[in-house]
């Protein structure tokens, strides 16, 4: 585990520069300010993402934002949303929905704001969700189980469900639910998680078919270890185990993430649905 931990640390100090820039050249010519990024053609469009205001949410609103898109950033910290609001500075349009995503009325609040504030929705990002306690499944209490399933499965049907109507009445959509390679492959100590994560692959295939000849096109994108916030909620050695069983034997990047989410929010990705895009270092082996 201590050698695992050495090469986690390495990885993911971007001060040595030569090592972060062999891993991700593209993305460490962005983060200099070279804005080295293929660009995706997303003028006119209004994207909801939630869980915005921090780790990937954020990247994927910066992207979304540079793409020619406007997006409001939903997210239940609004402390958070107002840093991330100020980081943003003329990016691009943008506001702000400081909401619950585990509640109905405000999931409908916030759409209906949203809406006049932009006109539609076009765009919605699955993002929120968090990791939960690491511990075995019958250590877990039914709060902390319920805690995990409430936020990363729940609410991405609430949003789902507010949102997807309004995508019919235009005839378009595009939504992205960002699931786990936890969903397909159940990391131990993390069952709420894992299983909430296959909740959302399932809940991708089903309403992916269900909107197939509507014009609304639906995907899930399954992460290994991305470098966010979020790792500080579970073990060091819950890390290194994740980190280990990566092929590339590197985290990824949120802004790889995004990367891959910008081109699933474009009239560009319009023969896939219902479908499941891995990024996982070489992990995934289906």
């Amino acid at each position: 585990m201590g050698r695992i931990a050495v090469l986690l640390r390495r990885t993911l100090d971007k001060s040595d520069n030569s090592r972060y820039e062999r891993a991700c050249p593209a993305q460490a010519e962005a983060a200099a300010g070279n804005l080295g990024m293929n660009k995706i053609d997303l003028q006119g469009q209004n994207a909801v993402v939630t869980g915005a205001a921090r780790g990937i949410g954020f990247a994927i609103v910066q992207r979304l934002l540079a793409s020619g898109a406007r997006c409001s950033l939903w997210d239940v910290d609004r402390e958070a949303l107002n840093i991330a609001m100020s980081s943003l500075d003329e990016q691009g349009e943008f506001d702000m929905q400081a909401v619950d995503i585990t509640r109905p009325d405000a999931v409908g609040a916030a759409t209906d704001s949203t809406i006049r504030r932009f006109g539609s929705i076009a765009i919605l990002v699955n993002n929120a969700g968090i990791a939960g306690v690491s511990k075995k499944l019958w250590e877990c209490t039914p709060e902390e189980w319920f805690q995990v399933l409430n936020l990363d499965l729940y609410a991405v049907y609430l949003c789902c469900h507010a949102i997807v109507p309004k995508m019919l009445e235009k005839k378009y959509g595009r939504i992205v639910n960002i699931a786990s390679i936890a969903g397909k492959e159940g990391n131990p100590n993390a069952s709420h998680y894992s299983a909430a994560k296959a909740g959302v692959i399932g809940l991708t295939k089903s309403l992916g078919k269900e909107l197939a000849q509507s014009g609304v096109i639906v995907n899930c994108v399954t992460p290994a270890v991305i470098e966010t916030d979020i790792l500080k909620q579970v073990s060091q050695e819950h890390v290194a185990y994740m980190v280990s069983r990566i092929p590339m034997g590197r985290p990824g990047l949120k802004e790889e993430v995004a990367a891959l989410v910008a081109w699933l929010c474009s009239s560009e990705c319009s023969f896939s649905t219902g479908a499941v895009f891995d990024i996982s270092g070489g992990r995934a082996t289906y």
